[in-house]
């Protein structure tokens, strides 16, 4: 199956459509992990605090593809940061994993209270780019002024950033601010959460995949809700990281490659956007919010 790729600004090309295996409990991991495998996906989103890189591991290898067929990302969690403490940290996730590299790791949120960790962390990562350990490295969770911090401080533009982005929070500056930079953008929970908050903090539940003019698109192009979503992401040159444990959905969010919506129904799509949020903003972040949440296996 051929699918689409994104060049990144190391030249590198990396596949759009993407498997996430966020809050995948480690006894289904490397079960679902192969069924996406088989599916057709070749990338997969792991992370040190998702506590299921040893499976994602057994998955690749029990696979029978090549490891170099496989585009493997993984992420260091907020504890891990510091000059020094990062390459400890990637040393065990290689370890948990079984692999000799990564594809690619990123930066799981910017700490903006002690930033000088975040610096230091990148540091790091920017040492293991040459020393080949990783092939590209990133960001997750950034604000644009996060970026213009980290930019001024270092050596390497991060090659991704990857953000919570769904058509009820469209990021369009912020993806702006990544195409002047040559930063690629991916969307973790592309589909949106179960929850989401708007800016004002309302907290009732929204669920992106009822909404109306979703919903009437998927009937009027064949489609479910989730793959018009996908569609969508593709479309405006996001790549996406969909998860699910259900064999019939992992297949379905790969199956979007055989439509386009019209240039009327992503402008209908770009007018979704509420700047509703299902996850913390990363300008709230803490070291000490999250310090149990790093591996524990």
């Amino acid at each position: 199956m051929n699918q689409p790729e994104l060049l990144l600004n190391n030249g590198l090309r990396m596949p759009q459509l993407g498997f996430g295996v966020f809050q995948i409990a480690a006894q289904d991991c490397a079960g679902v992990v192969k069924t996406a495998l088989e599916a057709g996906y070749r990338l997969v989103d792991t992370a040190q605090t998702y506590c299921n890189e040893r499976e994602v591991g057994r998955a690749i290898r029990e696979s029978g593809l090549a490891r170099e067929d496989i585009w493997v990302t993984t992420k260091i969690w907020v504890t891990e940061y510091g000059r020094g403490k990062t390459h400890k940290s990637l040393d065990a996730s290689l370890e948990r994993l079984g692999l000799e590299y990564v594809d690619m790791v990123l930066l799981h949120f910017p700490v903006p209270s002690v930033f000088e960790r975040t610096i230091g962390a990148w540091q790091d990562l920017e040492e293991e780019l040459t020393d080949g350990r990783v092939r590209a490295i990133g960001v997750c969770n950034f604000h644009t002024h996060h970026l213009e911090r980290l930019m001024e401080a270092c050596t390497i533009v991060p090659a991704v950033n990857q953000v919570e982005l769904h058509p009820y929070l469209s990021q369009q500056p912020l993806m702006d601010f990544h195409r002047k930079h040559g930063i690629a953008t991916q969307a973790w929970s592309p589909l949106g959460a179960v929850m989401l908050y708007d800016a004002a903090g309302v907290d009732k539940p929204v669920h992106l995949l009822e909404d109306r003019t979703i919903c009437a698109l998927a009937q009027r192009y064949g489609k479910s809700p989730a793959q018009i979503v996908l569609r969508w992401h593709v479309q405006r040159g996001v790549a996406v990281i969909p998860k699910s444990v259900h064999a019939e959905r992992i297949r379905q969010n790969l199956d979007i490659l055989d439509f386009a919506l019209s240039d009327r129904d992503m402008e209908l799509m770009n007018g979704l956007n509420r700047n509703m949020r299902g996850a913390l903003d990363p300008d709230d972040v803490r070291v000490d919010t999250y310090a149990t949440r790093m591996y524990e296996q």
